[in-house]
C-alpha cells in the first residue's frame, strides 16, 4: 500500500512498513499537486479538506497520529469512502500526568519560582511571604469530561487528596461515582465550586466555546482552569481578559490557534504554558506509532481497522 506520512513518526513500528513518502509541506501544498495511487495518509496536525481529499483520488484510510481529529473533515471523507483511524488508550496516562503537572505548577507557582532563582533575588529577597502558593492537598478539582483521560485524572488527583467534581453528557451510576470517588455537578455549578477546574472533552461543533466569557466568569477567584484537550473548547480572548485581569491562574498546554499563542500570555506570572506537550513521553509517542502503524497494516491487509472513527 502506497503510504504519505506528514513526517517519520518514533519508534521501531514506523520501520515495519514499506518506505513510505513524506511530505514536502503542509497539506494540501505539500502533495505538490494530484497524487494518484495514494491509498493512505499518516498524519498529525495536519488539516484534511475537500480540497486535499481531490488531490488523492485513490486514498483509502487518514491514520491520524493522535486521538484528536478535529483537523479532519470526517463527513468529506465518509462521502468519499475514506476510512478515519485515531491512536487511542495508549497517551491516558502521560495527558493525565500532564494535568496534574500543570495544576502543581500553577498552584505553586513553580514556573515563577524557577524565574525567581535564576534572576539571584533568592540572594536579596525573603522567601518565606513571597512566591507564597495554593494547597494541592485538599482542593477541590472540576473535570469536565470524564472519559479515560478524566478517570485517569480522577486516579492521579485522588492520591493528592483532592475532593473531586466532574460534569459529563450522561450522568454515571451511583455505583460507579462512589467507586471513582467523584460527586456529579452540572457544568456551571462546577465552575463555581472547584478551585482548579481541568478540560477533557474532545472539540466538536458542541464543545466548541463550551467554556465562554460567561462561564469563565463563573470561576472563583484564585481558581486555576487547566486545558490539556483542544485551545477551542475555551473563548480564548475571554480566558486571556480574565489571565491579563489577575483573577484566575491556568496551565495551558492548548491554544486555539497552534503554535500561535496569544502574545498577551508571554508575560503572565499567573499562567503555565506549554507546548502541546501531553502525550510527549518517548515511550507514548512509540506506542502511539505502534497503534498507527496497526491501523495502517490493517488497511493493508483488508482486515477491520482497529481503531476506525469513521
Amino acid at each position: 500500500m502506497r503510504v504519505i506520512a506528514s513526517r517519520p513518526f518514533p519508534g521501531a513500528a514506523w520501520e515495519e512498513l514499506d518506505e513510505a513518502e513524506y511530505l514536502d509541506g503542509s497539506l494540501p501544498d505539500g502533495l505538490g499537486g494530484e497524487r494518484p495511487g495514494v491509498e493512505a495518509l499518516a498524519v498529525v496536525g495536519e488539516t484534511i479538506d475537500e480540497r486535499t481529499l481531490e488531490l488523492l483520488p485513490d486514498l483509502r484510510v487518514i491514520a491520524n497520529y493522535g486521538v484528536g481529529y478535529d483537523g479532519i473533515d470526517v463527513e468529506a471523507c465518509a462521502r468519499r469512502g475514506v476510512a478515519v483511524t485515531n491512536t487511542p488508550g495508549v497517551l491516558d496516562a502521560a495527558t493525565a500526568d500532564l494535568t496534574m503537572a500543570l495544576i502543581l505548577a500553577s498552584r505553586r507557582r513553580l514556573v515563577e519560582a524557577d524565574a525567581f532563582v535564576r534572576a539571584g533575588k533568592w540572594e536579596t529577597e525573603w522567601v518565606a511571604t513571597t512566591l507564597l502558593g495554593e494547597e494541592v492537598s485538599g482542593a477541590t478539582l472540576g473535570i469536565v469530561g470524564l472519559g479515560r483521560i478524566g478517570r485517569a485524572v480522577t486516579q492521579r488527583a485522588g492520591a493528592f487528596g483532592m475532593r473531586l467534581l466532574y460534569t459529563k453528557r450522561e450522568r454515571l451510576p451511583g455505583d460507579e461515582e462512589r467507586e471513582l470517588g467523584v460527586e456529579f455537578r452540572d457544568l456551571d455549578d462546577l465552575l463555581g465550586e472547584a478551585d482548579v477546574v481541568t478540560l477533557h472533552v474532545p472539540l466538536t461543533p458542541s464543545t466548541k466555546g463550551l467554556v465562554d466569557a460567561r462561564r469563565i466568569a463563573l470561576l472563583r477567584d484564585g481558581a486555576c482552569l487547566v486545558n490539556t484537550a483542544r485551545g477551542e473548547v475555551v473563548d480564548e480572548p475571554a480566558l486571556v481578559e480574565a489571565l491579563t485581569a489577575g483573577r484566575i491562574r491556568a496551565g495551558l498546554d492548548v491554544f486555539a490557534d497552534e503554535p500561535n499563542v496569544p502574545r498577551q500570555l508571554l508575560g503572565l506570572p499567573n499562567v503555565v504554558l506549554t507546548p502541546h506537550l501531553g502525550s510527549a513521553t518517548a515511550q507514548t509517542r512509540e506506542a502511539m506509532t505502534r497503534v498507527l502503524v496497526g491501523n495502517l497494516k490493517a488497511a493493508a491487509g483488508g482486515r477491520p481497522l482497529p481503531n476506525q472513527v469513521i
